[in-house]
């Protein structure tokens, strides 16, 4: 990876980051709400709301609001929350740390399951096994999260069978197994679909490469059936399946919001939500532009990788 690559790259973060900030200001500077009257209530005389606005600095430019609200986030302050009165940071930052767990558990259980699966059908192009692995996948990626999170709410946490709580969330660091059990069916639920689109991606891939001339001469070679799908064709399949996971973290970062609201997860999603139901402005913009901001670290971390693992890639 040249330095030129990692400079522009980076360059071209910051400019996402500056213009995904105006986006997020802009929009909920557009919303049908006054934080004056958020506050007091429409009862409020006008002179109480006028008053609340000039503190808030609501009645100032919008330009100059946004460069405030830019110099406040750049240092960490992204304002206090209308409807709790609380700095919005660690409030944003908890339901971060909650969301993000949820989707690293995703990824984990992902990557375990969906790459070997993916090998395996691709191994067996035109079998039985590889037909039933399609049809599962079309299944998966049929299903939208919030059908799938129904179903599965229905069912696993139905009184009937009752293994995972329905709703709510447990610390890890009070109860490593109570979270985990919490978190079993908003992970299930962003998972599936995810395996559904990667194995398909791994499968074609590796049908591909199980046909190119290097996997051949690696077959003459003497090569094992296991040395030659591992250690020859997966690496290269690999290549194009790190830009769509890094894609599908978009997905995730979309499906945590409708999965964390079915399951009352308190993740960033759901803060999100209650933050729009309630106009809730600061806390709107911090929700919106660390999803955002998310998703452009994900973009960023998966051209990197691209590029370290093929020395061959150039970038201009």
């Amino acid at each position: 990876m040249s330095a030129p690559f990692l400079i522009k790259r980076l360059f071209y973060m910051v400019l996402t980051a500056l213009v995904v900030s105006v986006i997020v200001f802009g929009v909920t500077q557009l919303l049908p709400a006054d934080a004056a009257v958020m506050i007091l209530g429409e009862n409020a005389t006008p002179e109480a709301m006028e008053a609340l606005t000039r503190r808030l600095g609501l009645d100032r430019p919008a330009p100059i609001q946004y460069l405030d609200w830019l110099g406040g986030v750049l240092t960490g302050d992204f304002g206090v929350s209308l409807r709790t009165g609380q700095p919005v940071g660690p409030t944003i930052l908890a339901a971060f740390g909650r969301s993000a767990m949820l989707a690293l558990l995703s990824l984990i259980a992902v990557s375990l399951i969906a790459i070997p699966l993916g090998v395996w059908a691709a191994s067996r192009r035109g079998k039985a096994a590889d037909l039933g692995v399609s049809v599962v996948s079309y299944l998966g990626i049929s299903l939208p999260e919030f059908v799938l999170a129904t179903l599965l709410l229905a069912w696993l946490a139905g009184p009937s069978v009752g293994m995972f709580p329905a709703s709510g969330y447990a610390s890890p660091f009070d109860s490593p197994i109570a979270a985990l059990h919490h978190m079993a069916l908003p992970v299930i639920t962003l998972s599936i679909v995810l395996m559904a689109h990667i194995s398909r991606m791994i499968r074609s891939e590796m049908v591909d490469t199980l046909e190119s001339d290097f996997v051949r001469a690696a077959r003459l070679r003497g090569l094992s059936r296991r040395q030659v799908l591992y250690s020859h064709a997966l690496r290269n399949s690999m290549l194009p399946a790190i830009t769509v996971i890094a894609l599908d973290i978009g997905y995730l970062i979309g499906g945590v919001i409708v999965v964390e609201e079915i399951f009352s997860f308190p993740g960033v999603g759901r803060q999100l939500i209650l933050a729009i139901q309630n106009r809730d402005l600061p806390m709107i913009q911090a929700g919106a532009l660390v999803m955002s901001m998310t998703y452009a670290l994900a973009n960023l971390g998966a051209d990197l990788t691209y590029a370290a693992l093929d020395k061959r890639i150039q970038f201009s």
